[in-house]
């Protein structure tokens, strides 16, 4: 969200939430206390009031690892709420930040 440009400050400014209505993980691997996770986050599509986000969490190399291994995938659905506590269209501004991340 902050890489888009919409931390929580900018949008309560604007007068907009996102509230999460479904997500889906899929548990890939181990995580254990002290590992680093690395999180990509894209764009999978919106409709008029809502945007799916897909999520790739990786494991950086444990001791006699080379690679990352990933964790876990996630799905997210999210709809924008504007001021009156409804939900909006998604904003071109936001469809334009998001789409821009790019799948990995």
């Amino acid at each position: 969200m902050k890489r888009c440009g919409f931390t929580y400050d900018e949008l309560a400014r604007r007068g907009w939430a996102i509230h999460v209505t479904r997500v889906e993980v899929d548990y890939l691997s181990e995580v254990l206390l002290g590992d680093r996770l690395r999180i990509r986050t894209w764009s999978e599509g919106f409709s008029r009031a809502s945007m799916v986000i897909l999520q790739e969490a990786r494991r950086d190399p444990r001791d006699g690892e080379t690679e990352s291994t990933v964790v876990a995938r996630a799905r997210v659905v999210a709809v924008w709420i504007g001021e009156n506590g409804r939900p909006i269209r998604v904003p071109s501004e936001a469809r334009d930040a998001f789409e821009s991340l790019g799948a990995p």
